[in-house]
């Protein structure tokens, strides 16, 4: 695919040929007509959106896996996943019977409640009281999944168990309907980030309008997407927590995208253009950038999709598709945008630029000029600090310990993390996350064959206790429930459950002929990351590969994008070991626990592709200087490169960073991991990848930075990214 544009420089608008060119210059030339397309398909969408509602599907499913072969098994034989629950926990010192005639017209009343389809009282049930007898639990059985509970109805729930609640009782909610409310109640951490990529903006352009550009574009863009989203869920599996992870990804992206361009076009007023012309230069030269940019990032999340999951394929494939509309929006809304404020903007933009000479301040880039010519006076020193730095701080991502958040994550004010904490105390830590055996066959029956479990565990360290043999409808498999002495995301845990598979279970499989397979929340938490831990060298290849061949395409070059690649990883590895010290170490007051499964793979992909955006935008600037330079000193193309992008780049990185870093405010503990990380890789990135290990890496190879073997060259297409 070639780009081209070969319009000669006069002083009127250029001759309209580069595909860029056209396209900007139609919608500024037609900005009514463009912003009316805009506004029809988002508010078209989420009309549509709004009246038919959403239809997300969390789909864990792990063909191959035990785990997933016990639930099969016990599927087959009739025994369907059991309704979800709702566990109402008592603690009162004095003993939970004394409150007896406050709990049972409790129950009752929530008995009646929308959804609710049973409720069995702790004083039905001996084991549901703790042997002290201050804590117990009554187990409300719901008539739909947790995911399908509407929010008002378990709120009712809540609020008719904890209005018995004083004098020395205490009523706390667990189970997944109960944390889902509380990750219902988001919208501060997107909040914070909107104002504070703001503020940025608004001290880089000075003035309000200019920069609420940017943020109108990401909104135009992330908002018309969620509400494809929401309609292809009736139609494609897409997990819950898509929405969120689109909001975080397209904001950031949107802004930058947007932010890129119009700087380019700021840059063109300054020099005299006028605002059509500044509108297609722009487009001709920062809009190929945002393209070609935007092909990596998709491509990166497009290499999710290898990882054969579920629910990380709907992901993958909906942010694919927000970066795409990100992309769009930049590349049609904003010439429109600018076709309405431009000479708006010409005067603001020149004023200002006619104060800072008239004060005898330096010219714009001077300060990054000057950075990039001490780091060529020492790149090797500059490449070795780096590379320690980032090193140290990567080195930790070698022990993160990947599985899923419970309870024992959710904050400590929160009436599930209590929940969880008094059934721990009163029944031990495993009894949030217990092991599911499930036998089938052999000379016995199946009950018989269930009852040898708990035989030949008692004894086996790391069991706490296990729960009679029950047999599925067909009696022709049965179950065990085994209770580790360690909770849910405990290493011991993760220990028992292959003790369990590797040397207790195979040799009752040799003693009596059945089947046995450990199944379960746990055990699944655990197949489930070890699965993507497998597939995670094909996903890795797949996406530094497509990367890398398309930045050959793009700046004929082989060390580029070899320098690319290796950086990115570097960064990557950088926010992995930096989360893994906060989020699993505990550092920085947050709960210890292990990382999210999803997370490290979402990382690596949308990291990847943002990384090499910037890689984009500041290499092709040099290259840019490079070719159209008569001497071709590639020490003053990056130094020119840099003076050109550094100011963009870093402005364009800090927005991120506040962005993604304001959703570690949020509930969720899956987005806190992931926008920390993002936040911490962004940094990385922006600041001391792009500004001083590029410039000294670009330094040290010279002329050979832009060096391609001719058969190479030959067989890649030819892209270009700048006009000539």
């Amino acid at each position: 695919m070639t780009i081209t544009d070969d319009r000669e420089e006069t002083a009127e608008p250029p001759v309209q040929k580069g595909v860029f060119v056209r396209v900007g210059g139609f919608a500024h030339r037609r900005k009514w007509i463009a912003l009316a397309l805009w506004v029809a398909v988002l508010a078209g969408v989420w009309g549509i959106a709004t009246a038919v509602g959403d239809s997300y599907k969390n789909d864990t499913s792990l063909p191959g896996t035990e785990a997933q072969a016990a639930a099969d098994l016990l599927k087959e034989h009739g025994a369907e996943r059991a309704a979800d629950t709702i566990d109402i926990v008592l603690h009162d010192r004095g003993g939970v019977d004394g409150v007896r005639e406050r709990v049972d017209p409790m129950l009752a009343e929530v008995a009646e409640l929308p959804n609710v389809g049973d409720v069995q009282s702790l004083y039905d049930n001996p084991t549901a009281i703790a042997e002290d007898g201050t804590i117990g639990y009554a187990t409300v059985r719901l008539e739909v999944a947790s995911d399908d509970m509407p929010l008002e109805d378990t709120e009712r729930i809540v609020d008719a168990a904890q209005e018995i609640e004083g004098q020395g009782l205490q009523v706390e909610l667990g189970g997944d309907a109960v944390r889902l409310l509380a990750e219902g109640e988001t919208g501060t951490g997107e909040m914070v980030g909107l104002v504070a990529a703001l503020v940025i903006l608004v001290l880089m352009f000075g003035t309000f309008i200019a920069a609420g550009l940017p943020i109108v574009i990401a909104l135009f863009a992330v908002g018309s997407t969620v509400g494809v989203i929401v309609l292809a869920s009736h139609l494609f599996t897409i997990a819950s927590w898509t929405p969120p992870i689109m909001f975080l990804v397209g904001l950031g992206v949107g802004i930058d995208y947007a932010l890129l361009i119009f700087a380019r076009y700021r840059a063109e007023l300054v020099r005299g253009a006028e605002p059509e012309r500044a509108t297609v230069t722009a487009m001709d030269a920062a809009g190929r950038s945002v393209f070609f940019a935007g092909c990596t990032v998709i491509l990166a999340l497009l290499g999710l999709t290898a990882l054969g999951l579920g629910s990380i394929q709907g992901m993958a494939l909906s942010v694919a598709l927000t970066v795409l509309m990100t992309m769009l929006a930049a590349l049609t809304l904003l010439p429109a945008l600018l076709g309405i404020f431009g000479n708006r903007f010409a005067r603001q933009f020149t004023k200002r630029a006619e104060k800072r000479r008239a004060k005898g301040k330096s010219a714009d880039g001077e300060g990054w000029r000057k950075l990039a010519a001490a780091v060529q006076k020492r790149p090797l020193a500059a490449l070795l600090g780096a590379a320690i730095l980032l090193g140290a701080l990567a080195f930790p991502a070698l022990g993160i310990r990947l599985g899923f958040n419970d309870a024992g994550n959710d904050p400590d004010d929160s009436t599930s993390r209590q929940a969880y904490d008094l059934l721990s105390d009163g029944f031990g830590p495993g009894f949030n996350g217990p092991l599911l055996v499930v036998t089938e066959g052999g000379g016995s029956s199946a009950e018989d064959a269930a009852a040898a479990v708990s035989s030949a565990l008692r004894g086996t360290e790391g069991v706490a206790a296990t729960a009679p043999a029950t047999a599925t409808p067909d009696g022709e498999a049965a179950t065990v429930l085994v209770f580790p002495t360690t909770s849910p995301q405990d290493e011991e845990t993760t220990e028992l459950v292959g003790t369990l598979r590797d040397d207790v279970l195979p040799g009752l499989t040799e003693d009596n002929g059945a089947e046995y397979l450990v199944g379960g929340a746990t055990a699944a938490s655990e197949d489930y990351a070890g699965k993507l831990g497998d597939r995670m060298p094909l996903f890795m290849i797949i996406v530094v590969g497509l990367s890398i061949v398309l930045l050959m395409a793009v700046f004929r070059s082989v060390l580029i994008p070899l320098k690319a690649a290796f950086l990115n990883l570097l960064s990557i590895g950088a926010a992995l070991g930096a989360m893994k010290l906060v989020f699993q170490d505990g550092a920085l007051g947050f709960e210890g626990g292990p990382i999210e499964a999803y997370v490290p793979v979402m990382i690596f992909a949308i990291v990847f592709g943002l990384s090499m955006d910037y890689e984009i935008f500041l290499i092709s600037r040099m290259h840019e200087e490079w070719v159209n330079s008569e001497d071709r000193d590639p020490s003053r193309a990056v130094r020119e490169g840099l003076a050109h992008t550094g100011s963009v780049i870093t402005a364009a990185g800090s927005i991120m960073i506040v962005i993604f870093a304001a959703f570690v405010l949020s509930p969720t503990r899956l987005l806190q991991q992931a926008g920390f990380a993002f936040a911490v890789a962004i940094f990385v990135d922006a600041v001391i990848i792009r500004c001083m290990v590029v410039p000294a890496a670009m330094e040290l190879m010279g002329k050979r930075a832009w060096w391609m073997p001719a058969p190479l060259a030959r067989i890649l297409p030819k892209v270009e990214l700048e006009k000539h």
